[in-house]
């Protein structure tokens, strides 16, 4: 009875003699699992980028509003927000609200030149709802609410002339309701509300101390689950005026959603079809391998058997060196393929995705199809009388 790991180095004689042909079978093997996880990496990592892009795009987002053009006008409850975030699905909301106010950049300019912008009271976890980001300066703070300070927007930023504050000066102040209100920071250009661009934006409450503002929101924002957008906006006006939810309009969904989920299942079936057809060829190339790879040493098993083996130990040394073959083969094919999908994903500034299931796929599929495709072969050789295989020496 051969032990495990007397059976292991059994297994390891054909390499070692025929170490041209081991190393030429085991790149054949790892060729064809390079290719199969190159072939789910890369494309799985141009996936992830191509849904970030379209993420950026407000695939998680809806807007509500009131209905224009009512009579008397609709309002969105105070409430509105604080409803909103007891929906299960939505991860974060926020609001602003429409003072109706002008803003000027000092007290000489006409008062009716506004520069086309407007004066929006701003909730203060406005920013992580759209993205938003401040380019220079500081986002307002619990403190900065509720004393007369504001941010910009881009263009209202270039429209009023300061597009960059400089820390430590003195920070440049403007005019809203004939009260001076003093800059504290700029935002970036936000791709999912072009409005706030156009806007000056101040603190709630002292939207309500200064501005004579209601504290009723003009829109609300808000991030929830992607699948579960739908069900998220059919319940929006129902869930923030529920007296009066025909006064409430929401947004559709944005279009970037249903091109980024098709882009997700068509994605999906490549990567199962790249990945079927490079495992074929890569099983196609083992079991050549292992086939050729047992009847060429039909004379060494004829001269084992000769000296005493028994057929359990003629299988169990080829089909050792065939799993040991299969399994080198399969640890340089998958070091191989995740080492091409890390380079070509940095070369191209992708996310990078690592196929883990292909890479553990690829040592597992190469062991299991070196088995299948050494058990026949291994068998046969093991039943041959000695003497006829000896025949072929």
């Amino acid at each position: 009875m051969i032990g495990p790991i007397d059976l292991l180095a059994l297994g390891f004689v054909g390499l070692r003699t025929r170490p041209v042909r081991a190393v030429l079978s085991g790149l054949g093997i790892a060729i064809g699992i390079a290719t199969m996880i190159v072939v789910t990496g890369i494309p799985a990592s141009s996936q992830a980028a191509l849904v970030r892009e379209l993420s950026a795009l407000g695939t998680d987002t809806l807007q509500a509003m009131p209905v224009p053009d009512q009579n008397p006008p609709a309002e969105l409850p105070e409430s509105a927000v604080a409803m909103v975030q007891r929906i299960g699905p939505v991860r974060a909301a926020s609001a602003v609200g429409n003072t109706h106010t002008l803003v000027r950049r000092n007290d000489r300019t006409e008062r009716t030149n506004g520069n086309g912008l407007t004066v929006l009271a701003a909730r203060l976890d406005l920013l992580p709802v759209l993205g938003a980001r401040v380019a220079s300066g500081r986002w307002l703070n619990p403190a900065t609410a509720e004393f007369p300070a504001v941010v910009l927007g881009s263009v209202a930023a270039a429209r009023l002339g300061i597009t960059t504050l400089t820390p430590g000066g003195s920070a440049p102040q403007v005019v809203i309701a004939d009260r001076w209100f003093t800059v504290v920071g700029v935002l970036a250009p936000i791709a999912l509300s072009p409005d706030i661009d156009r806007s000056v934006l101040v603190g709630w409450e002292v939207a309500r101390t200064e501005l004579r503002f209601d504290g009723h929101p003009t829109v609300v924002y808000l991030r929830a689950e992607e699948d579960q957008l739908e069900t998220v906006r059919s319940v929006l006006p129902e869930s923030i005026n529920p007296e009066r939810p025909g006064h409430v309009l929401v947004t559709r969904p944005s279009d970037a959603l249903a091109a980024k989920r098709a882009t997700e299942s068509s994605f999906s079936v490549l990567f199962l079809a790249l990945a079927a057809v490079a495992l074929v060829i890569g099983g196609i190339g083992v079991a050549n391998t292992m086939v050729v790879s047992v009847l060429e040493r039909r004379s060494e098993i004829g001269l084992r058997r000769a000296l005493g083996a028994t057929r359990g130990q003629i299988r169990g040394q080829f089909l050792t060196e065939s799993i040991v073959l299969s399994a080198a083969g399969g640890l340089a094919g998958t070091l191989l393929g995740l080492l091409a999908t890390v380079g070509y994903a940095r070369w191209q500034d992708w996310p990078l995705v690592v196929p883990v299931q292909s890479a553990a796929l690829g040592v597992g599929g190469a062991v299991v199809i070196g088995v299948l495709a050494g058990v026949y072969p291994c068998v046969r050789a093991a039943r041959l009388p000695p003497a006829q295989a000896l025949t072929s020496v």
